[in-house]
């Protein structure tokens, strides 16, 4: 089984709508040899609806585009193009279309561990929820801090502002800059994430990623320009709407291909762990070069040495 994978949004297949008007596509799934990382694409139309239901694992998501309704025990919640938020694990929840007059919506999900075809994709049907007006998150609210809201003038360390930071008001509006390259922390422990994460990752024309692998899968959705990434040794130019996946161990490394910034939608899972979550290709190689040289060293003393014995002979 191959390390990465690799999908084209101009290879995507139409797949038809459910008798409730929504559709998923799996991006990445057990049939991959992935573990811990089920992605999709999901769709629902304005008059839409997901049946309340319950996973054995934890959900997160991403809205693209378009306005959905999130029923959870908790209440019901509007989201819009933007918004990211996290299901536990067992929380109860269904989704509905939000004007049977829009366009409907799209979004990303990250469903970790991998949901298995063999038990029903661990997915259970509920009683229904009730259906509340629904409000806009706030989290700024304690009531929804398993949600959040995502704009991408938050890449840009040059225009935070009060008035910017204040929509999402917590750690995750820091951003760490390093290279070219920014992160923006969206789904992880601080939202309530034991099993996974989901953050946002944006190259300036000039950022570049050296090679390096982890002990966890990573998942990569391109939303704005062109990047260049290796996989194993292998690389692939991925555009907007183009995906990849890398598996524990897979080697991989990013360049941006364009003249504007990338940007790309990215998940983790498991969590990384607090120590040795980087495995840097440049830092192994260093240590064999300094390894290499003392060993050289240490012959070169050796037979210094070997000869002056025999001079004295």
């Amino acid at each position: 089984m191959t390390g990465f994978v690799v999908r084209r949004a101009a290879d995507a297949p139409q797949l038809p709508y459910d008798s409730g008007g929504f559709r998923r596509r799996t991006v990445i799934g057990e049939e991959d040899g992935s573990v811990h990382t089920g992605f999709g694409l999901c769709e629902l139309r304005p008059d839409g609806r997901v049946g309340a239901h319950v996973h054995s694992y934890e959900e997160s998501f991403h809205v693209l585009d378009g306005t959905v309704i999130l029923d959870v025990p908790e209440g019901s919640y509007l989201l819009e193009e933007g918004d990211y938020g996290l299901l536990p694990t067992g929380v109860p929840h269904g989704w509905r279309g939000a004007d049977s007059a829009g366009t409907g919506a799209r979004w990303a999900d990250m469903l970790a561990p991998v949901p298995r075809a063999r038990y029903g994709y661990d997915t259970w049907s509920v009683p229904a929820l009730p259906e509340r007006e629904p409000v806009r998150i706030d989290v700024r609210d304690p009531r929804t801090r398993s949600f959040g809201h995502f704009e991408p003038a938050q890449m840009d360390p040059g225009k935070q502002s009060q008035d910017l930071l204040a929509v999402s008001a917590s750690m995750r509006t820091a951003l760490l800059v390093y290279s070219g390259i920014t992160v923006k922390m969206m789904v992880d422990s601080d939202l309530g994430a034991v099993a996974s994460t989901m953050f946002m990752v944006q190259y300036a024309p000039d950022g570049v990623a050296g090679t390096h692998d982890h002990p966890f899968e990573e998942t990569y959705l391109i939303l704005e320009g062109v990047v260049d990434a290796t996989f194993d040794g292998e690389r692939h130019r991925l555009g907007p709407g183009d995906a990849a996946w890398a598996g524990a161990g897979c080697v991989h490394g990013f360049t941006n291909a364009g003249d504007g910034p990338v940007r790309w939608l990215e998940t983790q899972a498991p969590q990384p762990p607090p120590r040795h979550s980087y495995r840097f290709t440049r830092d192994w190689d260093h240590l064999r070069d300094v390894t290499r040289n003392a060993r050289d060293e240490d012959r070169d003393r050796d037979g210094d040495r070997d000869r002056d014995r025999k001079g004295w002979a």
